[in-house]
C-alpha cells in the first residue's frame, strides 16, 4: 500500500468528503497541468471509494425497529441485504 493508500484508509468519512471536495474544486478550476489532474482524478476516486466503504459500514449497523403486540417497540434487528 502506497503513503496516499494509507493516508486514506485512515480518514474518517469527514475527513474524506472534506478532502474530496477539495480535489473536486480543484479540478473544476482548471488551474493545474494534466499530470497534477490525473494524479489529482486518481486521489479522487480514492477518496470516493473510502467514503463509498464507510457508508456501507454505517448501513450495515442501522438496525431497524421491531413492533411487538400493541404495536409498540419491541426490540432491534440488525438490516440486512444492504
Amino acid at each position: 500500500m502506497t503513503d496516499t493508500q494509507t493516508e486514506i484508509a485512515a480518514m474518517s468519512f469527514e475527513e474524506a468528503m472534506k478532502a474530496l471536495e477539495q480535489v473536486v474544486n480543484q479540478l473544476e478550476r482548471g488551474e493545474v497541468p494534466l499530470d497534477q489532474s490525473i494524479a489529482l482524478y486518481e486521489r479522487g476516486a480514492a477518496l470516493k471509494a473510502r467514503c463509498t466503504e464507510l457508508l456501507k459500514a454505517a448501513e450495515e449497523r442501522v438496525e431497524k425497529i421491531t413492533l411487538g403486540e400493541g404495536g409498540k417497540p419491541a426490540g432491534t434487528v440488525p438490516v440486512e441485504g444492504l
